[in-house]
This record gives structure tokens, C-alpha cells and sequence, in this order.
């Protein structure tokens, strides 16, 4: 039987032009999700890396709970063997996305970190081509290169600063390998899941795997300082909760490419605040490295813009039960 088609999605070029909302949902999140590396870096003050990520998840998941088994309880109950494996996997990419990229921050400036984790868009497009067969846009492998060329410029920047910068770079490239993956998957999942049903069991599953490692470790398990707490609750409360839900409400009504540019604001916000509040300013590699990355981002958005629309696609047309990212939460 042919599922029935909302309005929105026969006419998504009206639905674009005639509300704001999903433009101001956007540049909210764009600069919520900026804030994330300065409250991580805060935290990291008196707090582990691994207890930063382990408390963000935990806390973003308590947040969502009431609200979820509230509202979507039976959604959540009608999901497949598959889905729900899908959910697993998704949640314990995103526990390595964290995990590697928060302790990035220890090791690298906030702006390499920030601009090397933000090359997941390239490594999307590359595992589509790979493991789902996608075939790769013209384009695609230029930006690639464009992007290795810009990580090897920050890496040579770092690599007198010490060992230490330079692991700090490969973990925060580590998280955007892990968040690629995690994006193949709930570019899959969001097709047919509303926003409460996809992000809160994913989020409790890297919840729930990052607080399973800090069990196992020697580590303190809870931060000593009171002022961590707030950079922890706020850290789950802003970028996690109210940024990425922002980000993923807009997907209903823009073009991924879209999202994927704006996002690029990002990484320039973080390195902005980090030489305002922490007095970092961005070295002169980075500032070049970050730019050839940036540069290799846009490329390959634009190179995905001229794929044929396929049926995903599409899918971000259909009807949202939620009018905006401030009532789903």
C-alpha cells in the first residue's frame, strides 16, 4: 500500500520560502553548538575528558526522558529488531565521536580540534560510495584532497608544538570518523522516526557505553568541583540537547547541503570564543589548515547538491509532528 504524502512534500521550494522558522532554528543551533568546545574546556578544568562526555550523554538523556516516554512511548515500542540494532550502533558511534573528540580538546587548540571533527560531511560521502554503493558526486575526491591537505597543514603546525598536539589531531579526525558513521545511520533512521524516538535512545545508548567505560576506569567518577557540574549541565542542556535538536528539526525542512554549510559556522564560532573567553588565539596553520578544510567541506556540499534527489530525500518533506525544536523539548 502507498503511503499517503503530506502537502510538504510535493511543494518543499513554498515550504522553504514562506516560514523563517527553519532558518532561525538553524542559526539557533549553529550558535548553541558553538559553545560546546569552551564548556568542555571548562569542565576539563577539574574533570577527566572521559567524565565530560560520560556526564553530557547522561545528562542530555535525562533531560529527554520525561518528555519522550511522555509523548512517544508507543513509537518507541513499535520499533523493529532492526531499527533497534541500527539505534545500538548509532549510539556507540557517537560514544566514540565524543569520546575521542572532547579529549582532542586536551591535547590540540580548540580551533584544530573544532575544524578537524567537522571533516565527518567528506567521510560521509566517502563510506556512501564504498559501503552503500552511492555512486561519488563530481567533485567529491577534489574536496577529499583539498581536506587531507588541509588536516596534514594543521598536523605540520602542531608537530613542533609537541606529540602531544599531534595525538590531539588524530583523535579529533577519530571523531569524525565515528561521527560520519553515526550520521549514515540516522540519515537512515530520521526517514522514518520522529526526533524524540531517534535522538533519545541514542543518546542513552552512548550514554550508557561512556558511563560503562568510566565504571570500568580508575577515574573519578564525579567531578569535585560544584561550578563543573553547571559547565556539565549546561554542556548537555545547550549543544546537546537544545543545538543538535535545533540542527536535526531543520533537516525536515531544508536540503541536507544547506544544513551542512550552515553547520560551517560552527567551527569559526568555537575558534572566535575560544581567542575571546580562553585568550587562544588560532595559530597561523591552523588558520590556513582550517581554511583548505573548510574550502574541502563546501566543495563537497556542493558536489552533493547535484546528485540525483532520491527517495531519503525526500522524506525530509513529510509531515513533522513537531512545530518547532523548542516544542519538542
Amino acid at each position: 500500500m502507498s503511503r499517503l504524502v503530506h502537502p510538504l512534500r510535493k511543494q518543499p521550494e513554498r515550504v522553504r520560502e514562506s516560514s523563517i522558522r527553519p532558518y532561525v532554528g538553524i542559526s539557533l543551533g549553529v550558535v548553541i553548538v558553538s559553545t560546546a568546545a569552551i564548556l568542555i574546556r571548562l569542565a576539563q578544568a577539574d574533570a577527566h575528558s572521559l567524565v565530560v562526555a560520560a556526564w553530557r550523554l547522561t545528562l542530555a538523556s535525562l533531560i529527554l526522558a520525561p518528555i519522550t516516554l511522555l509523548t512517544h512511548r508507543s513509537e518507541l515500542g513499535q520499533l523493529t529488531r532492526r531499527e533497534w540494532a541500527s539505534i545500538l550502533l548509532s549510539g556507540l558511534l557517537l560514544a566514540i565521536h565524543f569520546a575521542a573528540w572532547i579529549t582532542s580538546l586536551a591535547y590540540t587548540s580548540v580551533a584544530a580540534s573544532v575544524v578537524l571533527v567537522w571533516t565527518s560531511p567528506i567521510f560521509v560521502g566517502l563510506a556512501s560510495s564504498l559501503f552503500l554503493k552511492e555512486p561519488l558526486p563530481r567533485g567529491m575526491t577534489g574536496a577529499l584532497a583539498v581536506a587531507i591537505i588541509g588536516s596534514v597543514v594543521i598536523g605540520l603546525g602542531d608537530l613542533g608544538k609537541g606529540a602531544h598536539h599531534l595525538w590531539g589531531d588524530v583523535l579529533a579526525l577519530m571523531g569524525a570518523v565515528a561521527g560520519a558513521g553515526y550520521f549514515l545511520i540516522g540519515r537512515r533512521l530520521r526517514a522514518h522516526l520522529s526526533l524524540l524516538a531517534y535522538i533519545f535512545p541514542v543518546y542513552g545508548t552512548a550514554a550508557l557505553v561512556l558511563m560503562g567505560a568510566l565504571l570500568a576506569s580508575p577515574l573519578p567518577k564525579l567531578p569535585a568541583q560544584p561550578q563543573t557540574w553547571l559547565w556539565l549541565l549546561l554542556l548537555a542542556l545547550g549543544p546537546q540537547v537544545l543545538g543538535h535538536s535545533a540542527l536535526n528539526w531543520a533537516l525536515r525542512y531544508l536540503s541536507a547541503t544547506y544544513v551542512t554549510l550552515a553547520t560551517l559556522g560552527e567551527p569559526i564560532g568555537s575558534a572566535l570564543l575560544a581567542w575571546w573567553l580562553l585568550e587562544e588565539a588560532p595559530s597561523p596553520w591552523s588558520v590556513i589548515g582550517g581554511g583548505l578544510i573548510l574550502s574541502g567541506i563546501v566543495i563537497a556540499s556542493r558536489a552533493e547538491r547535484h546528485k540525483a534527489p532520491s527517495r531519503h530525500t525526500e522524506e525530509h518533506f513529510e509531515e513533522d509532528n513537531d512545530a518547532s525544536p523548542m516544542s519538542t523539548l
